[in-house]
């Protein structure tokens, strides 16, 4: 399997937000911002890659009536030590991302990708789906929090552009996530379609 291939594919291909729309809820929740929406996609990243190695390396040692809780312990087990490291070491972007962290245990990209890749595949394929995927994810989180964070706020990665007072509030509120990614989605549906 073309390791560059399977990477690709979570890129742009199957991008899990643009194009096949998983993993909302922190889509939405937390890309206020472009910081936040980076910091959340690779903290997705880290746990898809680590989830997808491990389950990949124990998916003969899984009886099948226990699959999916299975794959559930193995990713909880890389999200609380996540969390654990970023309460240590980044402790402004924890408390910026609150509840969305602990939350990554049930993001269906992850279990997802589990289920339909890493228990059917070796080790690197998987190490490079989780890798694509993380890093679709982790674009279109960037992407759609720096058009929310300039648009709502005049700033971007928080250094300022424009004066706060000519950002318009609603699109760092939710009805400025729904609105922006609305957006981007059609655009990446027109561009795919070229």
């Amino acid at each position: 399997m073309n390791s560059f291939k399977v990477l690709m594919n979570g890129i742009i291909k199957e991008n899990p937000t643009f194009v096949l729309l998983l993993g909302m809820c922190p889509t939405l929740g937390t890309t206020s911002s472009a910081l936040n929406g980076m910091s959340m996609g690779l903290a997705t990243t880290f746990v898809l890659i680590c989830s997808n190695v491990v389950i990949s390396l124990i998916k003969n040692l899984i009886p099948d009536t226990v699959r999916i809780p299975a794959f559930i312990v193995v990713i909880a087990s890389f999200v609380t030590a996540l969390q654990m490291i970023m309460q240590a070491f980044a402790p402004d972007i924890y408390a910026s991302l609150g509840l969305f962290i602990p939350l990554i245990v049930v993001n269906c990209i992850i279990l997802g990708r589990a289920e339909a890749f890493a228990s059917k595949h070796g080790v690197v394929p998987s190490f490079f789906d989780g890798l694509g995927m993380g890093l679709g994810f982790t674009l279109a989180l960037t992407i759609l929090g720096a058009i929310r964070e300039l648009l709502g706020t005049g700033k971007l990665f928080g250094m300022t552009l424009w004066a706060e007072d000519y950002g318009m509030l609603m699109f760092v509120l939710a009805p400025g996530a729904f609105l922006v990614l609305g957006y981007l989605i059609a655009i990446v549906n027109k561009i795919r379609k070229v």
